[in-house]
């Protein structure tokens, strides 16, 4: 939105009475015949143009189309069966970094299915920085997976790394995954909207909120049921987490866009000592849910060990989730 002031406006006071109804102001930008136009970033609340022309110094409002229009239209939750995910409600999604085996998913399931947890996550496809690392067992994993949730009354949620894979996890997902690493790859994104599922899209690393944003105007725009937003943490300087968990962003993402958002407090900090904690700030700044790596023997995990928490450790969190939405 560009707010054009009159040649007589008293540009302070009307910066405070904008700012006083919760816009931001991105810019001040004059033009080459002196006069002064403001821009208003997209992160604002939301105001009705109308009501800003009739503000005193203001000549006119002039609002500027969104390129992301399908977002911006979302609204604050997804239905995947019968699992709304929802602030109102905040979800549990549980499981562990990879499928081990078949025996290992179907313990894991039941434990964190006695903890109230209703989406069980599992990487069949692993994407590693090392190529020596392990990778996962591909589609016989996800087969385990399917069957683990289905024993146990829950949904599936996994990754896709791959075109050529998409049509193998729509067969078994319930809610396919776009990792960090992934959410540029538009093709991929093309690929997985086409497959008419929700989503679970995670911020790239180094992602601006704006490009997150887009990435979810591309699987909207080729067919996927719902978006359901993932901060996993940033990139940062400072080496003594993983990432930098960005709970502005969640707040912001909540509270303005009104969108869904889960937060993975695994893979933003690495350390299961605060993944909890995290959590519950998550869910206090607006966060539609948790996503939680789990492992029964985390010591012993094949990836992502450091950060996986034992599926009792889940207990305290749902009995703190049932009394905050009382």
């Amino acid at each position: 939105m560009i707010i054009t002031l009159s040649a007589d406006a008293e540009l302070d006071r009307v910066r405070r009475e904008l700012t006083g109804r919760g816009l931001w102001i991105a810019s001040t930008e004059k033009s080459s015949e002196g006069t002064t136009h403001l821009v208003i970033g997209r992160e604002s609340s939301e105001s009705d143009p109308r009501e800003l022309a009739t503000i005193a110094g203001v000549r006119s409002v002039s609002a500027t189309a969104s390129p992301h229009p399908m977002m911006d239209a979302h609204g604050p939750e997804v239905t995947i069966g019968n699992v709304t995910i929802s602030a109102k409600a905040p979800v549990i999604i549980a499981g562990p970094c990879s499928v081990e085996s078949e025996a290992q998913i179907r313990r894991i399931a039941g434990l964190l299915r006695e903890r109230r947890v209703k989406l069980l996550r599992g990487g069949a496809f692993k994407p590693r920085t090392s190529p020596y690392s392990f990778q996962g067992h591909g589609p016989e994993a996800l087969r385990w997976l399917r069957r683990a949730a289905d024993e146990h009354g829950m949904l599936v949620v996994t990754e896709a790394l791959s075109e050529a894979d998409v049509p193998a996890i729509a067969e078994h997902a319930d809610l396919i995954q776009i990792g960090s690493r992934n959410m540029h790859n538009y093709a991929l994104l093309k690929t997985v909207g086409r497959a008419a599922k929700a989503v679970l899209l995670k911020r790239s690393m180094a992602a601006t909120i704006e490009e997150w944003l887009l990435a979810g105007e591309y699987l909207l725009a080729h067919g996927a049921k719902g978006i359901v937003l993932c901060e996993r943490g940033i990139r940062s300087f400072d080496d003594s987490t993983r990432n930098l968990l960005d709970l502005g962003a969640v707040a912001l993402l909540a509270h303005v866009k009104k969108l869904p958002v889960v937060v993975d407090p695994s893979h933003a900090t690495g350390k299961r000592e605060i993944v909890l904690p995290l959590a519950k700030a998550a869910i206090a700044a607006g966060a539609a849910g948790v996503m939680i790596e789990t492992h029964d023997a985390p010591h012993d995990a094949l990836s992502d060990g450091a950060q996986a928490l034992a599926p009792g450790a889940l207990s305290a969190l749902s009995t703190w989730l049932d009394g905050s939405m009382r």
